[in-house]
């Protein structure tokens, strides 16, 4: 394991320009494993897969591969571990940090013809999916059990790709994110070796036996290895559900309220900020009505009576700091069409500003610090004169401001990336981070390095060089290649 090819026996990179290429000899070798209509070359898949939700530019590989099992995966690994290789992971694309961009070519190995639920413990609460199995084909394949898989990003993102990112969403103030609800995951390793962090078939709820492996890969990006199977966390399926909504006259007001439903301990299932730009286009996009103003959607779980009474408190809270137009629904359909408008916003946005390119920020900070962030992003919206749609998960302190801007305009892109850097700095500054669900990708990787610390930052280069000495899994991603020469 980990034995490095003689030339490269002495140092660990010696030029990024030595990295393989995938020319016809390799995709011989790879199509004898996988078959050949699974390996291709073609433009257009290449380019597919070399683009996600970012505003970074695709950055296409030399070729694109689909296994059908891990097996496969391992030994497509062992021949690019072979020939340096750089292998790029690919789930379904809905990253926001330019994470599936092939910087350096190589091969992705995109996931999506790995559907198999391999199982399902209902008493247990706990399923186990392959590495294209999104989390819609989960929650549609367990809800007439009575279950639910909780995490929620909003796009149709895969288990995997989800535990790669260490992903969350709206129903991260309830049940946490991926880093809290996954249990067991099955990794390839660079040089094509399988390991499982918990141990093969092991889905304890808690354990105390040895490294947290688990952790360590969820969030990693795919720099670590190939995210092959999952085994995540499972839950009921409230009794009685009630969603909320309210506005409100300003945008502390709005804020003060979310800390005070949290400081009184309600259990709240979501809670979520849309600001006035937000509103205007969730409006046009989804057939709403809602008044244009700092919005609250809110979203009670429990029996029937602890639903209603969740709601009524948080009514009182929410006239408390001058919210109007409190209304509450228990029917699912209109509850769907409200967290449907939500889910909807980046797609929303995108249509309100055509021909602007979005990028969605990702700050989180302590909750005390909420009101006050939320308000330093739009002054400094207002002060650069940057649209400024606000949509945040602010009951665990996270939210994102969508940045518009034309690519092609090299004024604009600098005053969004300046934005989004101040905005991160404000964060850090707070006791926060500068990414809350998103990743580090190709563009926070200095803003990383100033959150972790140099000691941490370095540990974490160890930790690369070990696992991937080659440096070929998902190249320039979290850390810069060469701060690991």
């Amino acid at each position: 394991m980990f034995r490095l090819p003689a030339a490269w026996a002495k140092s660990t990179v010696r030029s990024f320009s030595s990295f393989g290429k995938v020319d016809e000899r390799i995709v011989s070798l790879i199509s004898g494993i996988v078959g050949p209509g699974n390996i291709t070359t073609s433009e257009s898949a290449r380019n597919l897969h070399g683009t996600d939700e970012s505003f970074h530019p695709t950055r296409a590989p030399d070729a694109v591969v689909t296994p059908l099992t891990t097996p496969h995966v391992s030994e497509i690994m062992k021949i690019c571990h072979s020939h340096r290789i750089p292998v790029i992971p690919f789930g379904t694309g809905t990253g926001f940090e330019g994470g599936v961009g092939a910087v350096y070519g190589g091969l992705c190995i995109a996931m999506h013809k790995m559907t198999e639920i391999v199982e399902v413990n209902q008493s247990d609460f706990d399923a186990t999916v392959r590495g294209g199995v999104t989390r819609h084909q989960l929650n549609d394949w367990i809800r007439a059990d009575g279950l639910h898989f909780p995490i929620d990003p909003g796009a149709g993102a895969s288990v995997c790709g989800m535990c790669s990112t260490s992903a969350s969403g709206t129903n991260a103030v309830r049940y946490g994110t991926m880093r809290e609800n996954v249990l067991n995951m099955e990794v390839v390793l660079a040089d094509g070796t399988v390991v499982h962090t918990a141990g093969e078939g092991r889905r304890p709820k808690k354990t105390s036996c040895g490294y947290n492996l688990t952790n360590l890969f969820v969030g990693s990006e795919g720099t670590l290895g190939v995210i092959t199977q999952a085994t995540v966390r499972l839950h009921g399926i409230p009794e009685a559900t009630a969603a909320a909504i309210s506005s409100f006259d300003t945008v502390q007001n709005a804020v003060d309220t979310v800390v005070q439903i949290l400081q009184c301990g309600l259990p709240m299932a979501r809670i979520e900020y849309l600001n006035v730009d937000m509103i205007r286009a969730c409006n046009q996009f989804s057939n709403l009505d809602l008044k244009e103003a700092p919005t609250l959607f809110l979203e009670f779980i429990g029996s029937p009576s602890g639903v209603e009474e969740q709601a009524m408190l948080a009514e009182e809270l929410c006239v408390g700091n001058g919210g109007e137009n409190f209304s509450w629904a228990t029917e699912h359909s209109e509850r769907e069409r409200l967290w449907k408008a939500r889910h909807n916003c980046w797609y929303a946005i995108k249509a309100t500003y055509p021909g602007k390119h979005a990028y969605s920020t990702d700050v989180v900070v302590p909750v005390s610090h909420l009101p006050e962030t939320v308000l330093y992003c739009h002054s400094l919206a207002e002060e650069m004169e940057v649209p400024c749609p606000i949509v945040g998960h602010v009951g665990d302190g996270n939210f994102h401001c969508f940045l518009l801007s034309d690519q092609n305009n090299d004024a604009e892109m600098a005053r969004i990336k300046d934005f989004s850097r101040r905005l991160a700095l404000t964060a850090q500054s707070y006791g926060g981070s500068c990414t809350g669900e998103h990743g580090i990708g190709l563009g926070k990787r200095e803003l990383l390095i100033k959150e972790v610390g140099a000691g941490a930052y370095d540990t974490m280069k160890v930790v690369k060089k070990s696992l991937d000495p080659l440096l070929i899994m998902n190249p320039g991603k979290v850390i810069d290649l060469d701060h690991l020469l």
